[in-house]
């Protein structure tokens, strides 16, 4: 079992059931998914896209869903079911795998780091985070990238609001700014 996922279970339950005055445990918020969503340019080339692809699988151990395009947009030089982007839904332990190599390796590697914004809730308890490139991850050999990419991040959690859901992000460990 992962180090996130133990002390889920026997710290944050109790710590967030305390602070909030829950009655009964189910109560308490819990991350219930981590979406990893990488979006491309329509310029974008098949090996290049292949190998955006395999890093992904190296971040998140999961193979990504390629997403299409539904209908053709000749200003943006897009055609039908062209393919314009990957994504991973993580559940369970790789979610929590995941997360912990995000907060503890990949995050203090970037560069002038003081914390994720707590302005990027939705209003009903989610936060997306967005990264600027994907070598901030220690897994992906910096020798073998083929273009630098970003994506976004969204950990969806069963949190009613966002103080809720900001209360259990820290207490998992995610550094908020000041």
């Amino acid at each position: 079992m992962s180090r996130l996922r133990i002390l889920y279970r026997d710290k944050v339950i109790a710590q967030l059931r305390d602070a909030r005055k829950y009655a009964n445990v189910m109560e308490v918020p819990r991350l219930e998914k981590i979406v990893v969503n990488m979006g491309f340019n329509s310029q974008t080339d098949k090996d290049t896209i292949k190998a955006l692809g395999e890093d992904m699988t190296t971040l998140t151990g999961q193979k990504p869903v390629m997403t299409k395009s539904k209908k053709a947009i000749s200003n943006f030089h897009l055609r039908e079911n062209m393919v314009i982007g990957c994504k991973v839904t993580l559940r369970g332990a790789r979610m929590f795998e995941f997360m912990d190599r995000l907060i503890n390796a990949a995050l203090p590697r970037i560069r002038d780091f003081r914390g994720v914004s707590k302005k990027a809730f939705d209003g009903r308890g989610n936060y997306t985070l967005g990264l600027k490139e994907q070598q901030i991850f220690p897994e992906i050999n910096q020798d073998k990238i083929k273009k630098v990419q970003g994506m976004d991040i969204t950990f969806v959690t069963t949190a009613k609001t966002n103080d809720e859901a900001r209360d259990l992000l820290r207490a998992l460990g995610m550094p908020f700014e000041n």
